[in-house]
This record gives C-alpha cells, sequence and structure tokens, in this order.
C-alpha cells in the first residue's frame, strides 16, 4: 500500500500520525511506502508515470498480489487521478478526506441532482478534475475498490458527500473532526479495522 500524502505535508506526517503504528498493533499483513508529493503535482503532467514507473513497479516487481493507494487530501485526489488513468493496475484505494477538484466543477454536479443524474461529457486529457469524476460515475472495469473515509466537518465535506453518494454505507466512513491528521487517524483505524476491506465497492 503506497501512502500519498497531502499538500504541503510529507511521509513523515504519516509516522507521527501512528500510521505505521496501527498496522503493526494489528499484525496486518500490510507492507506500507510512502511517496512524497508536492502541490506543484496538481498541475504536473508526470507525476502518474512517475508514479507507475517508480514505487508502483518496485511492488509489482516484488511479486505483490494486491496493491493500493491510501492517499490524503491532495494524495487523495492523485490516486484517484492514477485510478481514472490506469484502472486495471490497483486493487484498491483508500481515500482519506480527499481533495476532489475544484468547487466550480462540484457544483455543477450538485446543480445536475448529484453524480448519477450529471453528464459528465468529454475530459481533456489535461483536466484531470473532470477525469476523476468521469470515473467516478463510470468506473472501469476491472478497476480498483473504493473506501473513502472524512471528518464531519471536512473543509471538502460537500464534494465528499457527491462521492459518497455513488459508493456503498459500508464503504463509507464520517467521523467526528476537521481537516487534519487526528480526524485522519480516525478513518485510518477503521479503515484497518475492516481490512482486508470487505465493504470496499467497485
Amino acid at each position: 500500500m503506497l501512502l500519498l500524502p497531502g499538500a504541503n505535508e510529507s511521509s513523515a506526517g504519516f509516522a507521527r500520525a501512528g500510521f505505521y503504528d496501527a498496522v503493526r498493533e494489528r499484525r496486518l499483513d500490510i507492507e506500507l511506502d510512502c511517496c512524497d508529493l508536492e502541490f506543484k503535482h496538481l498541475t504536473d503532467r508526470t507525476m502518474l508515470e512517475r508514479l507507475r514507473d517508480g514505487p508502483l513497479a518496485a511492488a509489482r516487481a516484488s511479486g505483490c498480489d494486491s496493491v493500493w493507494l491510501a492517499g490524503v487530501s491532495l494524495g487523495g485526489f492523485m490516486a484517484l487521478a492514477y485510478a481514472a488513468r490506469f484502472p486495471a493496475e490497483l486493487n484498491g484505494l483508500c481515500l482519506i478526506a480527499p481533495y476532489l477538484g475544484s468547487r466550480i466543477l462540484t457544483a455543477e454536479i450538485s446543480r445536475a441532482g448529484g453524480v448519477a443524474a450529471w453528464s459528465p461529457g468529454a475530459a481533456d486529457a489535461d483536466d484531470e478534475d473532470r477525469q476523476i469524476w468521469r470515473f467516478i460515475k463510470l468506473g472501469r472495469s476491472p478497476g480498483p475498490r473504493l473506501y473513502l473515509g472524512h471528518g464531519s466537518d471536512d473543509r471538502f465535506a460537500d464534494s465528499q458527500r457527491l462521492l459518497a453518494e455513488t459508493l456503498p454505507a459500508e464503504a463509507v466512513d464520517v467521523v467526528p473532526g476537521a481537516h487534519d491528521w487526528s480526524t485522519w487517524r480516525q478513518v485510518w483505524n477503521h479503515f484497518l479495522d475492516q481490512w482486508p476491506a470487505p465493504g470496499c465497492a467497485r
């Protein structure tokens, strides 16, 4: 499982928040790795290829039979962007308080009555926002399972609720809290307590 941090965060944040400790405490057979991101990667079209050719290629070469991305905030956006482009290469996504693109697009989806009623149209190659929402609506087969968790007072909660509407209730976890590490650790704990996440959707 490759961990993807949020904007202005680093791999050290996962360690400080106890993500690695939580796996060890439960004695789960999960090998964690982390890839640092910078905010500029939101518009860096080579980032997905670097993930594919770097840590994810190494995981496949090592013989891993299940590959997941777990992203917080902007890391969740990058995880979805990767899944939208290479859906058959991942077994699952753990999306923790994901940033889900511009409010202009999520407002468009809301005005349409939600993802089910929304018509995504075509997405330009460089329009990552629309690509991930097309993926959320249309899916891919084969494709990764999805798990979503966030705080009830997360600043991106409106867009996260749009995503939640597309998932079964057991694949969605809303905990008390805001957009911060203590809340994200709660979600992570709940996700691990369900491992191998039988309720995940897709």
